[in-house]
């Protein structure tokens, strides 16, 4: 694809299992992945990739927004991005006191588990825990 021919914008579309959480053309955006964060903009190459546990941030006219991502799947084409999440929420959506009592739980947890798995268990619910609070804030900011 040329550069004539890139798109202006990309059309980002996060669906969870509740329904449709966003549909917005978007300047860039860039996505937690299973094996790291990576970015697209207008005329990206075509891949699919599992996701991760992170932050979804995307910005239009200069103007950034995030929201949460617990694993999932995305489909990246030169003007859409498509990610299929299992958990994604709103920074306005998130209680902070909850998100935070989450956090405070999980770090608890995870200092008296002595088995790999209960550990696992306790450090995933940490993770989506600090990740609601860093998206919550960030509107908040």
């Amino acid at each position: 694809m040329s550069e004539a021919t890139l798109p202006a914008r990309i059309q980002l579309e996060v669906v969870t299992p509740e329904g449709l959480l966003l549909r917005d053309d978007v300047d860039d955006v860039v996505v937690p992945g299973e094996d790291g964060y990576f970015g697209v903009r207008p005329g990206h190459t075509p891949f699919f990739t599992t996701l991760g546990i992170g932050v979804i941030v995307y910005t239009r006219d200069r103007v950034s927004r995030s929201l949460t991502c617990f694993a999932g799947y995305c489909e990246v084409l030169p003007d859409r991005v498509s990610i299929l999440a299992q958990i994604g929420e709103r920074a306005e959506d998130i209680d902070l006191q909850r998100a935070e009592e989450a956090r405070a739980r999980a770090e608890a947890r995870m200092k008296t588990i002595r088995d790999q798995v209960g550990y696992e268990d306790a450090h995933e619910a940490f993770q989506r825990a600090v990740t609601r609070l860093a998206v919550a804030r960030r509107r908040r900011g």
